[in-house]
């Protein structure tokens, strides 16, 4: 007998929204006149998809491209003209050079090791292959320690090897008023006067949206292209890409006194309407947003109303109140989890986490879909 053809198409579905994606790397280029504006496309273009996010990204009009690992800049590689510059934010792997110069990929080189083996495929090649040097100036990160800015500039002398970037990264730009900030635009200044007219670049979402001072010759935003907020205490200004919704898969009715989910965390305080959705935590939707009889969780949203997640978020499910809707909701319904009601950064509030997680968590069980001007695929 042959195997019959697996059903898709009825669990979650995943929107990715490009054209909003391409409005808000265009406000960040107005907000960032004078100055080169890039976009960071790792994990995935944080969960939105790495091929079709830099397309758009392109399209919008980036040309400088950031993924964290070389496969990530392959694919960005792959995917955009010849003309797209793309940087390897954790730097030369060892041995891979020539895969590097065989992509076009440029490392952001952060330690004497990288920048030796680098050094070595340029004399190899008899070529000053592009790359970037990334000085720690406050996270304990990647980077040069700053006592090393004099040993990289006699190395990079010695070839008379220019670098096309000297980078750095702020470990508070989330907040404007911290200290570190300032500390840390010092610090770099410094560095940036041993690099004489080498192009610099600091600030990423956060420090491009909340002072000029942060943005050199080229800014690197992340999180606000895809919709997340950037500053803590402000009203985020970008446009969301995001939307999810999920399935209901039965509705039914609940006593005072009954139990919820595993655990049985929460209880009923009355006769309740309960809807079972067709997410979990396997799709991303955190554990963490559970509910109990001490403290709220989650909530989505159903035919326009806020309904709050009730009992704990198992693997597959979550059971949602929605004894407040007037009509009752039939199975086969969407559920807005994330979207124009829920953003990102709302679930990750009641999460304990950031945007961030959230968005690169979206690797679940549901189709996704693109929309760009009106038109999906």
């Amino acid at each position: 007998m042959p195997v019959a053809a697996v059903a898709t198409g009825y669990g979650g579905r995943l929107t990715v929204d490009l054209a909003a994606l391409k409005r808000n790397w265009q406000a960040l280029d107005k907000v960032s006149t004078g100055a080169l504006t890039g976009a960071v496309v790792k994990a995935d273009a944080y969960g939105t998809g790495i091929v079709q996010a830099s397309r758009a990204l392109y399209q919008a009009g980036a040309r400088f491209f950031f993924g964290a690992t070389p496969d990530e800049a392959v694919a960005v590689r792959a995917a955009l003209p010849e003309d797209a510059h793309i940087f390897v934010l954790d730097g030369l792997f060892p041995g891979a050079a020539p895969l590097y110069v065989g992509e076009r990929l440029m490392p952001v080189l952060s330690s004497l090791p990288m920048l030796e083996e680098w050094l070595q495929a340029c004399i190899a090649r008899n070529e000053a292959l592009p790359a970037a040097l990334h000085f720690d100036t406050g996270m304990n990160r990647l980077g040069f320690r700053l006592n090393e800015a004099s040993i990289v500039r006699r190395m990079i002398d010695q070839l008379g090897y220019a670098p096309q970037m000297i980078m750095s990264h702020l470990a508070c730009a989330d907040q404007p008023n911290h200290e570190k900030n300032r500390t840390q635009l010092a610090l770099f200044t410094s560095v940036m006067a041993q690099f004489p007219g080498v192009p610099a670049s600091l600030a990423n979402s956060a420090g491009l949206m909340t002072g000029r001072e942060n943005h050199f010759q080229m800014v690197r935003p992340g999180i606000a292209l895809y919709g997340g907020r950037a500053v803590t205490g402000r009203r985020n200004p970008m446009s969301p890409v995001v939307t999810l919704e999920a399935p209901i898969l039965q509705v039914k009715d609940a006593k005072t006194g009954e139990s919820v989910g595993y655990g049985a965390t929460q209880t009923l305080a009355r006769d309740s309407r309960l809807a079972i959705v067709a997410l979990g935590y396997a799709d991303g939707f955190f554990r963490s947003l559970s509910s109990s009889n001490q403290r709220g969780g989650g909530r989505v949203v159903v035919r326009d109303k806020y309904a709050p997640v009730t009992g704990r978020v198992s693997m597959d499910t979550i059971i949602v109140d929605i004894t407040e809707l007037e009509e009752v909701p039939v199975p086969g319904e969407m559920v807005e989890i994330l979207g124009a009601n829920i953003s990102v950064d709302d679930q990750a509030d009641v999460a304990n986490t950031i945007g961030y997680e959230v968005l690169t968590s979206l690797k679940g069980r549901y189709s996704r879909h693109y929309v760009d001007s009106g038109t999906t695929t």
